[in-house]
């Protein structure tokens, strides 16, 4: 795996949402074992505390959870997963609307776009 940081946010939220973006699109899959902190941290070349605090948060969360002496496991709760993707979406359909606004298009035309995009089969523009 390979991640680009972004310097304005804290590393270890990074890696929460791409963890949490592996869960959700089913390349992790519920009950599937995630790498140790150390794995992890060779990985993308970075300090493993930064790793365990992502995986400390990621267990608060319940997104994964601990089984002692075999490591860390995505969460088997199929209900938390969904809850999950929810937030996700939500999180992109705000920053699509607010990027739609500052535009300066208007609900009604937001709503013709989107539309129009979804019965072409697409999520790109469409062309008149």
């Amino acid at each position: 795996m390979t991640m680009e940081f972004d310097n304005n946010l804290p590393i270890y939220l990074q890696i929460m949402q791409y963890i949490k973006r592996q869960i959700v699109t089913g390349t992790l899959q519920a009950g599937d074992k995630i790498p140790s902190v150390r794995e992890l941290a060779a990985e993308l070349q970075i300090n493993p505390n930064t790793v365990q605090r992502t995986f400390q948060e990621l267990e608060r969360e319940e997104v994964v959870e601990t089984k002692r002496g075999l490591g860390r496991y995505v969460t088997s709760e199929e209900r938390k997963i969904m809850t999950i993707k929810k937030e996700m979406a939500g999180e992109l359909l705000e920053r699509f609307l607010t990027g739609m606004q500052e535009l300066g298009i208007e609900e009604k035309d937001i709503l013709s776009i989107v539309a129009d995009a979804v019965a072409e089969g697409k999520g790109g523009t469409t062309h008149e």
